[in-house]
């Protein structure tokens, strides 16, 4: 499905990104696992990958910093190739409190990182896929960015920008044959959302019309529907992966 597909998947080393490179590697793509910090997580994901003959290759990079992501663009394309593919689900952390409590350096550090790392990437792969007059993109949002919840209004606010970029994008892009979509989870079973009570979880998904929460599998799944081929008439979509508790 996804033969000769070089993909490129920011912070790659667990959670949603790290199901995202194991099932498009599956499908034939060679992929790209950055990671910023956790080396030794990212390196298990590509010996997955490798250990079932896939191709895949971990690579350090702070998305936040301009020559990290220009350094990283170019490791990739000397070893895997030109990156046709890019998914951008590096997240930024954030304290969960309420707005009156939120120090304006925590909000600016989450909203500003996020913007950082999808203009960086995207300033760094798409001259090659001009080149080539074809590419892929996939921003991994939030359904938080449409349906706000109490303590996270930075979050909200720095995938609000983001699905503002990537509508921006499938606009200037789209005559050059680049396709940029949204993907939204709902609450995702994964290492950052370990903390939150059970009885949060159960609330949320006793919300969905599937009655369960999302696992990382269930992102990636999304994303290889979105990059696939025969996707190829869609752009400028918000996709949610909730369980139909949003219905657009």
């Amino acid at each position: 499905m996804l033969d000769k597909r070089n993909v490129l998947i920011t912070g790659a080393s667990r959670g949603i990104g790290a199901a995202t490179a194991r099932l498009l590697a599956k499908h034939g793509a060679a992929v790209a696992v950055n990671y910023v910090n956790n080396s030794g997580a990212a390196e298990r994901v590509v010996n997955e990958i490798l250990s079932t003959g896939g191709r895949a290759m971990a690579v350090k990079a702070d998305v936040r910093v301009h020559e990290d992501v220009e350094a990283m663009v170019k490791t990739v394309e000397e070893q895997l190739g030109p990156i046709d593919t890019l998914v951008l689900n590096a997240s930024i952390m954030f304290p969960i409190t309420s707005f009156l409590n939120y120090a304006w350096e925590d909000f600016e550090a989450k909203v500003m990182g996020e913007m950082k790392a999808a203009f960086y990437c995207v300033k760094a792969v798409v001259p090659g896929m001009l080149e080539r007059k074809k590419g892929c993109i996939v921003g991994v949002s939030s359904g938080l960015s449409r349906h706000p919840g109490f303590g996270f209004c930075a979050h909200s606010t720095a995938k609000s920008g983001l699905d503002a970029l990537m509508k921006s994008l499938a606009f200037e892009l789209g005559p050059a044959g680049i396709r940029v979509n949204t993907v939204a989870p709902g609450l995702t079973i994964t290492d950052a959302t370990a903390g939150l009570p059970p009885q949060q979880k159960e609330m949320m998904a006793s919300m969905t019309p599937l009655r369960r929460n999302a696992l990382p599998e269930d992102v990636a799944g999304a994303i290889l529907m979105l990059v696939r081929e025969e996707a190829g008439f869609v752009t400028g979509n918000y996709v949610t992966v909730d369980g139909g508790m949003q219905m657009l």
